[in-house]
């Protein structure tokens, strides 16, 4: 393969990758797939591949401690609902 000049971060994630991109062990990260904190695998073949931009959502989305942040958000999305 060419080698490229830009830098790319990887748009899929093996599951140790992606429990370490939102800051959190396998054990937990298992534990929140199945809950639905974040967000199931793409299958390629017979791997299981994390996408990166549903992760951020997902890790967008938990709840804040006290910062204000998810108010904001919140606050956005009726903001742009009355629109």
């Amino acid at each position: 393969m060419k080698s490229d000049a830009i830098s790319y971060p990887p748009r899929g994630l093996s599951r140790e990758e992606a429990a370490r991109y939102v800051g959190v062990g396998s054990t937990l990260f298992d534990e929140m797939v199945a809950d639905g904190r974040m967000p199931k695998p793409k299958r390629i073949n017979s791997r299981a591949v994390w996408d990166r931009v549903a992760l951020d959502i997902a890790f967008t989305s938990l709840p804040d401690k006290d910062n204000g942040l998810q108010e904001l958000l919140e606050r956005s999305r009726r903001d742009g609902q009355t629109k």
